[in-house]
């Protein structure tokens, strides 16, 4: 046993003593040490839940013969970080959450480890961690929160900042925010539609980390609790089988995922935590394999922001296995790779089946034929941008008008709530980047605002930054090369026409190739407004959206090899 490093031998006899400080029995020593990493906390409403869950994992991994130790992970609530400088503190946290993991683990030598995040950076963090620990490992999430409901109809956390939005336009009055406010988060959980937290949680089944389940079934549902309980039996078969995370995360598992997105309709973010937890096993991935991958993978699933089904809907339709079979059936999945049930994908989805075909749309009737995600590319993001394509309304799908440009996301929400967007106005908002913000904030109150005013299908927004799995409409985001380093967003100009054309895959501005060298030739880099602490570290390091905002020592690959 890897913790034999610390409990046995003579040597080991000071180590011993303080095992004896924590209480620890000596049959409890003759056991294998299992982590169970816990990001509960009590400002996070996907993470309120977390002792339950742990509590329950400790039952499973102790009736299976293990010792549990809990050791916490941090988390940052993207909702109440919106919109203000904590959004700079979000996307940094996946870092934060994966180094640290690895400090713990391996400073204390665990034998195995159950992750137990939930929401938007903890999944992807915890998931690189475990790549580099590489000790036998099972996820097993918070769940989804359930909808709510405001006039009769289903609603998210999405539907809540678009009421703000209608608010502003006079479309809403005070009380009817009120009342959406009051009733449109009704339980713990990660938010109910497919956003960031679900999206993740729900890839981490597909990627074979998680138990069937982990993504869908709700926070508030006794069978969470038994879900728990399953993986700390689960973890402990992994450690009788030496089964490990890099046995299970390959690169035909991380394209499995990318390919379930594409049919789920996952957020843009998970375009920048799938090529990170690649490049934790060695994998280069190029965000350009999304449009090869949609270009076969039907889109089956239009959950929140996108339709009006919640992640309860997709539950009860027969969940991730569901959407996996669909896909398995026309040969779009590699089912031969390995899984935390210890069988692999083909073993665990063979008796999966559809069970609402409304909600999960067969593949010979899809929302369409291509996938949810699309790069864009041209002259604007010769490195490319990342669009949620599922949730763009037809009329959206090509469009030129001016820009409208924008230096910060306060800037860009305060002309939207003013009034002076107007329709076919691209809204660019830029120096919100990985190295930019520092941070790439999230833009979900400005594409809220557009929603909520009625202008969803009339305005772009287009940013270095990056947008809520919340987010809807003709949103445009990881524009790489960033404003920061010079990237041709910063070079954009009041009114100059740009042209999206989603379908075809391009994002343009029509300015002669001479006009923009010109530009950039008088183009200076920005004072950093961040000089100190983890942020100013965070962008001497980090790379651009394109590349999943890895950190990365200035000219050093610390690819895994």
């Amino acid at each position: 046993m890897r913790s034999d490093n610390v409990k046995a031998g003579v040597q080991q006899a000071p180590h011993r003593s303080l095992f004896n400080a924590l209480g620890f029995t000596e049959e409890e020593m003759k056991k294998p040490m299992v982590g169970i990493v816990s990001s509960y906390n009590e400002i996070v409403p996907g993470h309120m839940n977390l002792d339950k869950i742990v509590n329950a994992v400790k039952l499973g991994v102790a009736e299976a013969g293990g010792v549990p130790v809990v050791f916490p992970a941090i988390a940052v609530c993207d909702g109440i970080a919106m919109g203000h400088i904590g959004m700079k503190y979000s996307l940094v946290t996946r870092d934060l959450i994966a180094d640290s993991t690895e400090c713990m683990a391996l400073a204390h030598q665990f034998d195995a480890l159950v992750m137990v995040p939930n929401c938007d950076k903890n999944v992807p963090g915890l998931l690189m961690a475990a790549a580099r620990i590489n000790v036998p490992t099972v996820f097993v999430s918070g769940g989804p929160m359930l909808a709510g409901h405001v006039h009769g109809k289903k609603t998210s956390l999405s539907s809540m900042f678009e009421a703000v939005g209608s608010h502003a336009a006079g479309l809403i009055d005070d009380e009817e925010l009120r009342e959406f406010e009051a009733k449109t988060c009704p339980t713990c959980g990660s938010c109910s539609g497919m956003y960031t937290a679900n999206s993740m949680n729900c890839l981490t089944e597909v990627l074979g980390m998680g138990l069937r389940g982990n993504g869908t079934i709700p926070a508030v549902y006794s069978e969470r609790i038994k879900l728990a309980k399953h993986a700390g039996m689960a973890v402990m078969k992994l450690l009788e089988k030496n089964i490990r995370p890099r046995d299970i995360m390959t690169k035909d598992a991380i394209l499995n995922a990318l390919t379930v997105d594409m049919a789920l309709g996952c957020s843009t973010n998970s375009m920048l935590h799938l090529p990170a937890i690649a490049h934790e096993i060695g994998f280069d991935f190029d965000i350009s394999y999304a449009n090869e991958i949609s270009e076969r993978t039907p889109n089956l699933c239009h959950l929140a922001p996108a339709g009006p089904t919640y992640m309860e809907d997709l539950n009860e339709a027969g969940g991730v296995y569901a959407v996996m079979k669909e896909l398995a059936d026309i040969g779009l999945l590699h089912t031969d790779c390995m899984t935390v049930t210890g069988k692999t994908v083909a073993e665990n989805i063979q008796h999966a089946a559809n069970l609402n075909p409304e909600v999960i749309r067969t593949v010979d009737n899809p929302y369409s034929k291509t996938g949810g995600l699309a790069v864009l590319k041209g002259n604007l993001a010769p490195d490319g941008s990342v669009v949620k394509r599922s949730a763009v309304v037809e009329e959206m799908m090509v469009h030129e008008g001016p820009a409208r440009v924008f230096e910060c996301e306060e800037d860009a929400i305060a002309a939207i709530k003013g009034g002076r967007i107007k329709e076919g106005d691209v809204v660019v908002i830029r120096y919100e980047g990985p190295k930019g913000g520092p941070g790439m904030r999230e833009m979900l109150n400005p594409t809220s605002a557009i929603a909520g005013m009625g202008l969803g299908s009339k305005v772009a927004l287009i940013t270095d930054g990056r947008f809520s799995g919340a987010s809807r409409g003709a949103s445009i985001g990881h524009v790489s090369p960033e404003a920061a380093v010079g990237g041709p967003i910063a070079l954009v100009e009041e009114g100059d026409i740009i042209s999206i054309d989603i379908p075809n895959l391009t994002l343009n501005v029509r300015v002669s190739d001479e006009e923009m060298a010109a530009r950039k030739a008088k183009w200076q880099p920005r004072e950093p407004e961040v000089t100190s602490g983890y942020l100013a570290r965070y962008r001497e390091m980090v790379t651009s959206g394109n590349r999943g905002a890895i950190l990365e020592i200035p000219g050093q690959s610390n690819t895994r090899q």
